[in-house]
């Protein structure tokens, strides 16, 4: 299995990054999966809702998630993955523009499956902007 198969293999995704603006990536990414019928799981930090989704303030809150997209700045990004390790998060895909060297280190030694520096889940997964 590829990593975007293993990555997409999940029950569950969570979405950090996702913002309520729709031209913005992490609200497509968000709605990419909503169009697929998939369970989406919120991150953000003072959103409480976001397209219909109820949002969690952190990850170490929210629901087990077992992919995790991540659309935020690399400084951001490398918080993130400190906090997907804490809470067990086995697939992540970096969105281009998110990844960071040390995040992408740093995951790998974590033995998480590790998506960067390649296609975006709009593409791979075909989003229609509805």
């Amino acid at each position: 299995m590829t990593p975007s198969e293993s990555f997409l293999a999940a029950k569950t995704f969570g979405v950090v990054g996702a913002s309520t603006n729709r031209q913005k990536y992490g609200n497509m990414v968000l709605r990419c999966y909503l169009q697929h019928g998939d369970e989406a799981i919120v991150i953000h930090p003072s959103e409480p809702e976001i397209e219909g989704v109820k949002a969690y303030t952190s990850l170490a809150e929210a629901p087990k998630i077992d992919s995790l997209s991540i659309i935020t700045p690399p400084k951001v990004t490398e918080q993130i993955v400190e906090d997907a390790i804490k809470v067990g998060v086995r697939h992540l895909w970096m969105q281009p523009g998110a990844e960071s060297g040390e995040a992408i280190k740093r995951a790998e030694e974590a033995g998480m499956n590790v998506i960067a520096g390649g296609p975006c889940l709009l593409v791979v997964l075909g989003f229609r902007d509805q």
